[in-house]
Order: structure tokens, then sequence, then C-alpha cells
């Protein structure tokens, strides 16, 4: 029937309705276009309860999705043998039982949820810190952005409506070229950019593709492996990266609660999620003291502000007030239609090919679930830090925020020209 999800905790008299929430289950739906899957789910959030005249009681809210899209024949093939890569093993050990079509709870059907819930959380937190959660892709399989873009994006998050847009491509199948909103041209092949390429479609003719990634010259190379997979009927995973701005300073609890204990668990729940760094990561294990250590200086409303972000955000577990940087790993989603040489529940070898509708790769549809889920462990932390002051939480003001002039730049610029051996 659909998907809900009921959200406790919500203070009274927040504006609410469903154009708050809406936007970013869209981002998230399926059928955007032809890089993920093709299943055409509209995905419109109803609010059932929680809310009058436009306002939060401070009861439950409770939010629905209807499917309209749903074909359970798709899994008949997959009642004898469990997918590999699947959760449909481990639930059956588990509870005895399973569900007979889309891996039920397992599914990323259930993140519809998530997203809807997380849109109301962020709602709280803009109106309360002025507090901004962007998510772009920052790799897909060996594709990734380049370091000097993926470090000037980090201490200057582009908006969401930057992601969005200067992650867009347009195509031209019968030309074979994907053009960008600048006008530059790219080989559908291989992503690489062309000069000047063929006449054909504009950027506001072509067919969209919604890569998530805010670089045009990365999302041509990201968009060709794509399409290149969905013709050999494979998959491919990658990473996203996440930038909050707009900080409080004092999140996070000791020891067990660290704010980036809370995010990489709430990150690892996600479905396909296989890694979590914060800051500079592994990178840092491989740094000296001598580089790695971010030094203060003074900063603004009383309190201190470091030269560098290395840590990411948070010092003993508990933020600082600089930009919260983080990167969530994705790995290939586990639905092909390759036959695969497998075995049944009774351990008989069986082959078994995946049918019905699936993302070749599920990046470009990652960043609002992962924003969602950290707007949710936000404001939790935030209002658990409310409790404790009794008072607001305190910023940097617009130290804690980048200039937001990166993502233009950086998008505008001429793709480089890599020389190619003979």
């Amino acid at each position: 029937v659909g998907v809900g999800c009921i959200v406790d905790g919500i203070p009274a008299n927040l504006p609410l309705t469903e154009e708050d929430v809406q936007p970013q289950l869209t981002r998230r739906r399926p059928g955007q276009s032809s890089l993920t899957t093709a299943r055409n789910e509209t995905d419109t959030v109803t609010i059932l309860s929680g809310t009058e005249r436009g306002l939060t009681l401070g009861t439950p809210i409770a939010m629905m999705v209807r499917n309209q899209d749903q074909r359970k024949f798709d899994y008949a093939n997959t009642s004898a043998a469990p997918r590999p890569g699947h959760a449909d093993y481990t639930y059956q050990v588990k509870y005895g039982t399973r569900a007979s079509s889309g891996g039920g709870r397992a599914s990323a059907r259930e993140t519809i949820g998530r997203v809807a819930a997380g849109a109301v959380a962020e709602k709280w937190l803009l109106q309360e810190h002025q507090l901004k959660i962007a998510c772009w892709v920052s790799s897909i399989m060996d594709i990734d952005l380049p370091k000097d873009i993926a470090k000037a994006l980090e201490s200057d998050p582009p908006s969401r409506e930057e992601i969005d847009t200067f992650g867009t491509l347009a195509e031209d199948e019968e030309k074979e070229y994907f053009i960008d909103m600048f006008g530059q041209k790219y080989s559908r092949k291989d992503g690489e950019p062309l000069s000047p390429g063929p006449e054909g479609k504009s950027f506001a003719d072509g067919k969209k593709l919604y890569t998530r990634c805010p670089h045009p010259p990365t999302a041509a190379k990201m968009a060709a492996r794509i399409q290149q997979l969905r013709k050999e009927e494979d998959s491919t995973g990658g990473a996203v990266t996440t930038v909050v701005s707009g900080m409080p300073v004092g999140l996070g609890e000791p020891c067990f609660d660290k704010l980036e204990a809370e995010l990489a668990k709430a990150m690892l729940s996600l479905p396909a999620t296989k890694a979590f760094e914060i800051g500079d990561g592994f990178e840092s294990c491989r740094a000296r003291g001598s580089q790695n250590n971010d030094l203060f200086a003074k900063g603004s409303n009383g309190l201190l502000k470091c030269k560098t972000n290395h840590a990411g955000g948070t010092l003993g577990g508990i933020t600082s007030g600089e930009l919260l940087v983080f990167r969530v790993g994705i790995k290939p989603a586990s639905s092909i239609s390759q036959d695969q040489e497998t075995c049944t529940f009774d351990g008989e070898p069986h082959v078994l090919s995946v049918k019905g509708r699936h993302d070749p790769c599920v990046l470009p549809r990652a960043p609002p679930l992962v924003e969602g889920m950290t707007a949710m462990v936000l404001m939790d932390a935030v209002l658990r830090q409310r409790a404790r002051m009794g008072a607001p939480c305190q910023t940097l003001g617009e130290l804690g925020h980048g200039q937001g002039t990166a993502a233009k730049r950086l998008a505008a610029e001429p793709p480089k020209k890599v020389a190619k051996l003979a």
C-alpha cells in the first residue's frame, strides 16, 4: 500500500505543510532519469496528524506515501534462492520467514520515512540556528572529484540548489553527447570533454540526467560509467560527501554518544552503506600531529575558531562550531540482471537472475537520505544540549558558514584537458 512514519518530539508551532517535506522526497524518488531505476513513483506525501492550520501541535506527526508502481511478480524467481548481496538469507535465518517481495524492511523503500522525518527536523534546525545541510556525490566506482575540487567544496560547500543544478546534464542520444548548463559537451562513451562537439540539442532541449555531483566534468564521467554498467546489466557504488554549516558548539556527549558516533550509526543504518569517515578520515592516519592539529584563533561571539578543519568539526566527539564534514561509502546495488551461480535456501546449485527495475547506481538518489539522517541526529543533539544549558546553543555566526562562491566558480571553469599517450 505505502510507506509511512511517525515523528515524535517536534516542538509545537513549527510551520509545517506537505510542501516542506515533498522536495526531499522528490529528490529521492525512483524514475528520475535513465541513471536510476525505471520504477516510476511520485512519492507524494500526506501529513495525517500532528499539525493544524499549518503549524505543528507538539504531538506525534504521522506521514504517509502511497505506492503506485509496485510489481510483486518481479520477485517471483527469488522464492527458492536468496539474492546474493541482499538480506533474504539472514532475515530467513533470524526470523524463520521473510518478506516475499522487495526485501521488506531491508528494502530501500523504507528510507521514505527517514527522508520525510529528516525534512521536518531540517526545517526546525534552519529556523532555530540557520543550520544548513548539503550532501553531494563525490565518487562513483573509480571516478572521484579531483582532490583540489573536493577540498574546495568541503571548505566552501555548495547549496542544495547548486548541487542539483550543476550536477544536471542533458543528453543528446542521437549525436552521442552530454551537455552541461554552461554549454560544454562531453562524450557519452567516457564523459571526456568535446571541443567544440557535434551540433545537436541544447541543454534546455536534451533529456535530463541528475548526478548530484556539482562539478560537470566529473558528473559527465560518472553518467557515462553508469550508462555503461546499465548496458552490461551490472552496478557500482561510490561515496557521498556531507557538509553542515551553521553548527552549534557543544553538541555530542563524552564517551559513548560522541556526535560522530551517533552520525556513524545513523549513516550505517541506511541500506547499502559500508563506510563512514569524518574530517580527513583515513588520510589523517598518514599525517603527522604537526600537520593534523587544527590551531586556534579568535572567532566570534566569544568563541574560538580553528585555522584549519582536519578534524571535520568535532573535538573529543563534541562540535567545535566549524563546518561538519563527513563522507559515507555506498556499495554496488545488489540486484543485477546478470546470471549468478549461487544456491537455493536448501544449498542446491542454482542460477539466479534478478529481474525487475533496479538502479545501476544508487548514488544520485542518496543525498536526501544522508541529509535526512543527519538532520535527525543533529536535532536530537541540539535539544539535548539546550535542555542542559537552559538556553539556545551558541554558534560562530557567519564564521560557521562558507562564502557560498566555490561551487559556481568551479562548475563554470572549462574542463581540464588530460594528455593521452599514443
